[in-house]
């Protein structure tokens, strides 16, 4: 297999999802069948940065967005980057790379309205699906985890005693949540729910479809989509927005960001700051409204 030891590497050592190493993978065979057509090349560890570049043109010239292009040479800096790493090169072609400009992602939050009324307004179905339902949404909504997070849960990932929820995140980095007493009590409906399946595929897996195999990613998606869909009118409705509007609508409220980091499993502080624009923009809207001298 192509880019088997680093395959290996990125799979056991950086711990990445085979989706993601299957990403990398792709990106890496393109270019590969890129220099092979163009350059009667087999051998990435000759390339030299020209050729990346007559690549980056062919992509842009395909149609492809800026973010899609540098995702791929994102991909291809990696490979090299692991190259230097084991000594196989000496020099990195792209080293001296400066990524395409792209427009900045404007993620729209659910506003705390939308929120309460999926929660509050509509009537779950009082069956496994619809309790499951409920519960998956409390959570995304109570403690910001990712749509892998939460589709990796476990049955002792629950501490009742402690009311904290076990979360293993990026890179295997385990965080502890705490649960606010509205999700303990629809999960204790849930667990009740779920005695009662008739199979169950996988016992030490927490979130289940109704045939009780491990729920997957797409269907989580379309659980967040379809609840939101009937409060929102926003054209982004996914299980990321729910954890953008949890961190956002947090500051709102006076949390301070380094905890807010801890709870969202950031590395950096820098990741965490992307979700301030909309507590400015609250703060601007109380400065306004209060301020003893706003309306002179």
């Amino acid at each position: 297999m192509p880019f088997k030891s680093f395959i290996d590497y990125l799979l056991l050592e950086k711990h990445y999802s085979a989706l993601t190493v299957k990403a990398y993978q792709t990106d890496l065979n393109e270019f590969l069948e890129f220099i092979q057509i163009n350059y009667q090349m087999q051998d990435l560890k000759e390339v030299h940065y020209g050729q990346i570049r007559a690549w980056i043109v062919t992509l842009v010239e395909k149609g492809l967005s800026n973010r899609s292009v540098n995702r791929k040479i994102s991909s291809l800096n990696s490979y090299y980057k692991f190259l230097l790493k084991t000594e196989t090169i000496q020099v990195n072609p792209l080293v001296k790379h400066k990524a395409l400009k792209t427009k900045k992602k404007i993620r729209v939050p659910f506003s705390e309205t939308e929120i309460v009324q999926v929660l509050e307004d509509f009537n779950f179905e009082d069956d496994f699906e619809g309790i499951r339902d409920k519960l998956i949404i409390e959570l995304f909504y109570s403690t910001g985890i990712r749509r892998i997070e939460l589709v990796q849960l476990k049955m002792n990932s629950i501490d009742f005693n402690n009311k904290t929820l076990k979360v293993l995140g990026k890179r295997n980095k385990e965080r502890i949540l705490p649960l606010l007493g509205s999700v303990l009590k629809t999960l204790h409906q849930y667990l009740e729910v779920r005695n009662t399946l008739d199979i169950v595929v996988d016992n030490e897996i927490l979130f289940l479809t109704k045939k009780g195999a491990k729920i997957y990613e797409t269907l989580v998606y379309r659980i967040i989509n379809d609840y939101f869909s009937k409060a929102s009118s926003k054209v982004k409705k996914s299980p990321h927005i729910l954890r953008h509007s949890f961190a956002t609508h947090l500051l709102n409220q006076g949390a301070d960001l380094n905890a807010v980091k801890e709870l969202l499993g950031h590395t950096s502080l820098a990741a965490t700051q992307v979700y301030t624009h909309n507590s400015i923009a609250e703060l601007k809207k109380v400065h306004v409204n209060t301020h003893p001298r706003s309306k002179k």
